[in-house]
Parts: C-alpha cells; sequence; structure tokens
C-alpha cells in the first residue's frame, strides 16, 4: 500500500483531493490540518516522518491570505518558507517524493505572454515572496520534488472567488470588478486530478511546472461567466485595480504556460469555462 500525506488537509485543495480518492483506492491518504501537523515546527515534521511510513507528501499547506501577509510577514514566511524547507528536509532523509503546490505570485506581471517555468521570477507582494522562498527550500534541499504553480484556484470547497460572487449577489443589487488583471482560473479538482496521476505514474521527472486550466480571462468576466451559469441577474461594473485599493499588489498578467506539464505527463487541459460549469453543478448538487 502507498501512503500519501496531504498537508494543509481541511484547504479546498486537500478537499478537492478527498473528493477524488475513491477512484485509487489502492492508495492510503492521510489528511493533516495544521492542528493535526504544523509544518512549521521542524519537531513536530520530525517526529511525524519517523513515526509513520509515508511514501508521497503533497502539500497543501500555506498561509493565503494574500492581503494580511503584508502585515504579517514572519506567520506568511514560517508557514510557506520554513514549513517548505522542514518538508524537504524530512522527505530528504526518509526517501519521500514531494509534491508542492506554489503559485503565479512569484512573477510581477509584467510579461505579455504566457509566463514558462523558466522565466525569471520576482514577487510583488509578500505572499509571493515568501512561496518563492518556500520555492527556492525545496529546490536546495531535495532532489525528488515537483512544484506545482497554479492560479486563482476556486472549486465546491472553502472560500474561493466563485464563492464569495455568489455570496454577494445574494446580498446586492450591483458589484464592482477589477478588470485590468489577466489571469486562469483553476478549478482544484482539476488540479487534485493531476497530482494523482504524477503519482500514479510513479513519475521521477522532478522539477517544477506549471498548472491552470486553460484560457485566460479576468476577475471581471470570470465573475460575469459564474453569472451566467447560475442565471443570476446583476449589474457588474468594469473597474481598474486602483479603484480598489488592497495592501498587497496584484500582477496584472499571470497567464501560465502549461506546455511542460502537458507534455511531460501526457495530459489534457479542460478550458476554465468547462470546469467552472462542472465546478458548478457540484455546487449546485
Amino acid at each position: 500500500m502507498v501512503n500519501i500525506l496531504v498537508t494543509g488537509g481541511n484547504g479546498q485543495l486537500a478537499n478537492s483531493i478527498n473528493s477524488i480518492i475513491n477512484k485509487h483506492d489502492h492508495y492510503n491518504f492521510i489528511f493533516l490540518s495544521s492542528s493535526d501537523l504544523d509544518i512549521s515546527s521542524k519537531s513536530q515534521v520530525d517526529v511525524f516522518f519517523s513515526n509513520n511510513q509515508i511514501d508521497w507528501c503533497i502539500n497543501c499547506a500555506a498561509y493565503t491570505a494574500v492581503d494580511n501577509a503584508e502585515l504579517e510577514y514572519s506567520l506568511s514566511e514560517k508557514i510557506n518558507s520554513e514549513g517548505a524547507k522542514n518538508l524537504a528536509l524530512a522527505c530528504k532523509v526518509h526517501g519521500i517524493k514531494l509534491i508542492h503546490i506554489s503559485t503565479d505570485f512569484v512573477f510581477d506581471g509584467l510579461h505579455n505572454e504566457p509566463y514558462k517555468e523558466t522565466d525569471t521570477t520576482h514577487p510583488i507582494n509578500v505572499y509571493g515572496q515568501t512561496k518563492l522562498k518556500g520555492e527556492n527550500e525545496i529546490c536546495s534541499n531535495l532532489d525528488s520534488y515537483f512544484i506545482i504553480r497554479t492560479s486563482w484556484l476556486y472549486s465546491e470547497f472553502g472560500n474561493n472567488f466563485m464563492k464569495t460572487m455568489l455570496r454577494l449577489a445574494s446580498e446586492r443589487d450591483e458589484l464592482r470588478i477589477v478588470n485590468d488583471q489577466i489571469g486562469t482560473p483553476t478549478y482544484a479538482v482539476d488540479l487534485a486530478t493531476v497530482i494523482l496521476k504524477i503519482i500514479s505514474l510513479n513519475s521521477i521527472k522532478y522539477g517544477i511546472y506549471h498548472y491552470s486550466n486553460d484560457g485566460f480571462t479576468t476577475w471581471y468576466d470570470f465573475a460575469n461567466e459564474i453569472f451566467g451559469i447560475y442565471n443570476i441577474i446583476i449589474k457588474t461594473h468594469p473597474i481598474p485595480s486602483i479603484a480598489y485599493p488592497t495592501p498587497a499588489k496584484r500582477p496584472k498578467y499571470s497567464v501560465l504556460d502549461k506546455s511542460k506539464i502537458k507534455n511531460a505527463f501526457d495530459i489534457e487541459i479542460p478550458h476554465w469555462k468547462q470546469s467552472l460549469k462542472k465546478a458548478s453543478f457540484k455546487l449546485l448538487n
């Protein structure tokens, strides 16, 4: 039996993985929340890995409150950077393969074409900085790793843009939504499926990969697509980012090039609109 540890076990990606594990009954999944295993504590990580036989670790644990991170740098760094290092060191000692989830926010958004894995990183907010430091810690301390950068993650689980828009639409008659940030929504269940495929292949094609759904959009158009699927009538207004100031700067453009992951694992990536319909159906049912 292959034992797979999933950290950040209460988060939306972990829940998305959990929603499809019935297709992988030859694996034993161990989902641990931060209260079960604090990855920022090296001693906790070391004790857990010494006492448990683990073959793969999927690190979904992260400090993801992008705006709060501007005021809580040390906490963000502790989880996103030191936590990643602790897992990498433990995986190295025990011969475990690590799949670590990172972000499009490692880029500054000044590109006008999809970012490749080899493009220069230059995060413009604390969240992106600490996630990049986490990537670097893994690359420096471990050989058997897969770092998957993703973007605009949403699902029927947890808190995310899709569910926020649905909630706001039930409370208001009109919404102002940013229209000058371009990226790609990623259905977390699609990402979970790719993660489990990498494991099922027992792949040794280690390295950094990009994964999001296909296509690109703005937050404004993403919201309107959500409202259209649910037949919600609401007045929406496109606004520039400057009209909705936030503590953390966001990249203006963070579309990811997925050629590498498509070719490496022979996967087809659905368009974001197609996956949004699937997620919406699941949320309704």
